[in-house]
């Protein structure tokens, strides 16, 4: 898994897969955007505007500007104003901080404009109207230096609520979309190297050639928690079409298993061990509702919960087989067998199939001691096991004489569109009058000539 290029199929693929860390990301961004705009809210500007008498303003210089309306520019930026308006600006501030707030500019040559920017559109405008009047008060008295000027507030600043608080909406809008699509970016680069690293197999097709064996069905699978759910799955258990006939293909390939390994036995009989790994809980279920199914069709069925390598796993089920009465719902042809040895174990003579559930330890797996049976199937959950897993498990059947001819997969990828089937050779067809050649695993044509 870890070897495949990673293009954007995959990638949607991963993500996808980790939907919801990928998720968790985009809130903690959105959060994160949302708190930095409350903190950090967009500046409002307001506006006042002084008129400036007539009488005092002069002609354009050379380079045409106006020196009348550039002085008075400095005079409405100078300490003394800015130190005379700062009892009346809101929040309090400093000089310093004041002096940034404000800008000083003209509207034309007998107006100067005075804008304020500040948090909220109240504050700009008692922060603009302070300076301005302030501008007002100083040039009107006899010290000011470069003479009196008779200047008049010509527009108060408004205090546009209405315009601040789209202003902090569109604020808190921008930077927590921003927060989010930075999350997003982040949980997807996480996920992206989360899943180069993972190593669980999750398509069909890998699953079968980790171990050269056919995936023979994959069906969605109940996760039963106790006893009481386990029997309402054995009671209840109604698979779609689809799925309905890949268990009938299973259950086919079990039949003619069956008597390819016993030629003329004619005793109509056949059986499988449906092997699972105890750190794969979800596949447990797959033995089960093959049973549930193959008793629906009518096939007396026996549903074998023997001795387990790993107990535990299979502890609820076991209490849901032991439970003595039978249920008027359950499918009549099935029979629920418990035993904790294998000489222990019979079988009803009238059942046709018999289903055996094994547990085995992906790490250390050793097939525990069940009645032997005519087919083995591994069954596994999709993403929950890796090749070195399935290959162990499957070195365990062979060594106790059990051999894999095929696989169950509970809970298929959503993503998955493989079949699960392995490759078969090319046959070349070979032109009359020709001997055929024959070849070796890697397709080169070889020949002895004497």
């Amino acid at each position: 898994m870890s070897q495949q290029r990673l293009g954007l199929r995959r990638l949607i693929q991963i993500v996808r897969r980790h939907k919801l860390p990928v998720g968790i990301m985009v809130a903690l961004g959105l959060l994160a955007g949302g708190g930095y705009a409350s903190f950090n809210p967009a500046l409002v500007t307001s506006t006042a505007l002084v008129l400036l008498p007539q009488a005092g303003q002069s002609a354009l210089n050379v380079a045409g500007v106006n020196p009348y309306l550039e002085t008075q520019e400095v005079i409405a930026k100078s300490i003394p104003v800015f130190v005379a308006a700062l009892p009346h600006v809101r929040p309090a501030t400093s000089l310093n901080k004041l002096r940034l707030a404000v800008e000083i500019g003209s509207e034309s040559d007998d107006i100067i404009s005075v804008s304020a920017k500040e948090k909220s559109a109240a504050d700009a405008a008692a922060t603009a109207n302070a300076v301005a009047g302030s501008y007002i008060s100083y040039t009107g008295s006899e010290s000011t230096p470069g003479g009196r000027v008779q200047a008049q507030l010509l527009q108060r600043a408004a205090n546009n609520a209405e315009k601040g608080r789209v202003a902090e909406l569109v604020n808190y809008g921008i930077y927590a979309l921003l927060g989010a699509l930075f999350g997003a970016f982040l949980g997807i680069v996480v996920a992206a190297a989360v899943g180069r690293r993972d190593r669980r197999l999750r398509r069909r097709d890998e699953i079968a050639n980790c171990i050269g064996v056919p995936v023979l069905a994959a069906f969605p699978v109940g996760h039963p928690s106790s006893a009481g759910k386990w029997t309402s799955l054995l009671e209840d258990y109604k698979p779609g079409a689809l799925y309905a006939l890949q268990l009938r293909n299973a259950i086919k390939h079990l039949e003619m298993a069956a008597a390819d390994a016993s030629p003329g036995s004619g005793n109509g009989r056949w059986s499988c061990t449906v092997l699972s790994l105890s750190s794969d809980p979800r596949a447990l279920g797959l033995g089960p509702q093959l049973a549930v199914f193959a008793a629906s069709q009518g096939i007396p069925t026996a549903l074998v919960i023997g001795p387990q390598q790993d107990a535990k796993v299979t502890a609820t089920l076991r209490a849901a087989c032991a439970a003595p009465p039978a249920s008027p719902e359950r499918p009549g042809p099935l029979r629920l067998v418990v035993s904790d040895s294998d000489s222990g174990t019979e079988v009803p003579p009238d059942v046709t199939l018999a289903v055996v559930v094994a547990v085995v330890d992906g790490r250390n797996p050793h097939v525990p001691a069940t009645m032997r049976t005519s087919a083995t199937l591994l069954g596994v959950s999709a993403g929950a096991a890796t090749a070195d897993e399935l290959a162990r498990v499957a070195i365990s059947a062979v060594a106790g004489g059990r051999e894999i001819t095929g696989i169950l997969v509970a809970d298929p990828d959503s993503d998955d569109a493989t079949a699960g089937r392995l490759p078969q050779p090319v046959q070349h067809a070979v032109p009359r009058g020709q001997r055929a050649m024959p070849t070796r695993v890697t397709r080169i044509a070889t020949e002895i000539r004497r």
